[in-house]
């Protein structure tokens, strides 16, 4: 049993206490997306594994809950995103574009928990797929914003990065595909750990080789193939493995040495990479920055005017400007990520959303086009523990607990109960027979508004019994004059 119960309390537990305001905050959001055009999706908890092999990252992919069940290799949901350009891509592609969607729901994460932080929780977000930038980027930054207004959270600061940039500059400085990947995944990582910690990175991820190119100057590729079969022959090296033959094996390692070295460019890719991770500010003085960095390594990149544009929009949205911060390390940490990227920080730099652009996502899980995609989610649990009040006064619902005075009067009490509860009241009956008494301690204890006691009496006057328990008075009304909730 132990067990169990520690599995469980590994997810989390959400009582009633809890689940009250994470209910009133979801509602706030959800009616945020919807008067946005966003309409709602449900999906599964459970994906095919291989859904989220490619593009989430090693980070994400790590925390994935898998299992196999009948042959299958199955995952619990990790996040929205994919589920919902897989839902696209299998049934909606015939849609009309944009098509916006929102969606609410379980996501599990095998992380250790922290504040706010569970291993599951809520995400609540958004995807406008076919919408392109900037200005359905900007609409999914003033959106987020919105909907963090309606939940009460205040002094947010929103951070907006592009990853797109960073791909363009790695291209433009000659970077061999698989090292662009490797650097524009690992700003965060140079942020926190310095360059030498993604140099390592790159150098596990690309090995060393086993022979210096130098050893191979003047000799034609048929003498340094023979010159290297001959050599790893003599010191009893097995080239028998696999499907290649040993002279296909060598042919491959002579034109892997014979290359450029790449070092050089690797370097001076380091050099910027780490220079660009330290601006972050005010978006006058963050573009001026990058702006001069990337004169001095004559880049000119064009996604940068993008975000110039994607910031202007948003400015047209109504988003003040204090709120925004450029910030050229943000890396994300998930793989399908093309363009802009935002995260969302509240007053005590708790994390409460992030999203970004996505437009190779839909091709990438089987779409027939290339669609423009951009979406966010929100930690439902994180907005609560960000929000000033989560549930106001004017959300409390107003309880009442109506007791009979004995079991002849128990079919007036539930006929009252009714009628209260169709003028808005929440109303409690008492089905354990106490005494007035008992019921009014347990009414205190309850943070009930009122006690409404009823009998033959009441009955027969079509009346009711009305204690106050804060004012801790008393009146006799008829049921018919009871007021609606709030009026």
């Amino acid at each position: 049993m132990s067990t169990i119960i520690d599995t469980v309390r590994g997810m989390r537990d959400v009582l009633p206490t809890d689940l009250a305001p994470q209910l009133a905050v979801a509602a706030r959001l959800e009616h945020v997306l919807a008067s946005y055009g966003y309409l709602a999706i449900e999906l599964p908890i459970i994906e095919q594994r291989d859904l989220y092999g490619r593009k989430l990252g090693e980070e994400l992919v790590g925390k994935v809950y898998e299992f196999n069940f009948n042959g299958r290799e199955l995952a619990l949901r990790p996040e929205w995103t994919a589920s919902v350009l897989r839902a696209y891509v299998g049934r909606m592609q015939g849609q009309p574009l944009p098509l916006r969607l929102r969606y609410a729901g379980p996501v599990f994460r095998n992380e250790r928990p922290q504040r706010a932080t569970y291993r599951q929780f809520t995400q609540v977000g958004v995807e406008l797929i076919g919408g392109p930038a900037p200005r359905a980027d900007a609409e999914c930054i003033a959106l987020a914003c919105a909907g963090l207004d309606a939940a009460g959270v205040a002094e947010y600061r929103v951070r907006i990065g592009h990853i797109g940039l960073v791909r363009e500059i790695l291209r433009k400085l000659g970077l061999a595909e698989r090292t662009q990947g490797l650097l524009a995944w690992s700003l965060e990582r140079m942020r926190q750990h310095g360059v030498d910690a993604v140099r390592d990175r790159l150098n596990a991820a690309h090995g060393e080789l086993p022979f210096d190119a130098a050893l191979l100057e003047g000799l034609d590729d048929a003498q340094a193939e023979a010159l290297l079969l001959g050599s790893l022959q003599a010191i009893g090296v097995n080239l028998q493995f696999g499907t290649r033959s040993p002279e296909a094996i060598v042919g491959r390692l002579v034109r892997k040495l014979r290359r450029e070295d790449p070092q050089p460019k690797v370097e001076r890719a380091l050099g910027l990479l780490a220079r660009l991770c330290a601006i972050q500010g005010p978006p006058t003085e963050a573009f001026a920055a990058v702006t001069n960095l990337l004169q001095e390594f004559a880049l000119p990149i064009a996604a940068l005017d993008e975000l110039r544009t994607i910031i202007g929009v948003v400015a047209a949205h109504g988003l003040a400007s204090e709120r925004i911060v450029l910030d050229f390390g943000l890396g994300r940490g998930l793989h399908y990520y093309t363009g802009m990227i935002f995260e969302i920080y509240d007053r005590n730099e708790m994390q409460v959303c992030g999203g970004g652009r996505y437009d190779d996502l839909v091709t990438a899980l089987g779409g027939r086009q290339p669609t423009p995609a951009v979406g966010f989610a929100y930690g439902l649990e994180r907005v609560v523990a960000g929000a000033e009040q989560p549930l106001g006064a004017d959300q409390a619902p107003t309880e009442i607990l109506v007791v009979a005075a004995d079991d002849a009067s128990y079919p007036y009490a539930l006929q009252v109960a009714q009628a209260l509860r169709g003028r808005g009241y929440v109303a409690l009956v008492d089905v354990r027979g106490r005494g007035l008494a008992s019921n009014q301690r347990d009414g205190v204890r309850r943070g009930v508004t009122a006690l409404v006691a009823v009998g033959l009496e009441e009955q027969a006057r079509g009346e009711i019994i009305w204690r106050d328990l804060s004012a801790r008075t008393e009146q006799r009304v008829a049921l018919e004059d009871v007021p609606p909730v709030h009026q």
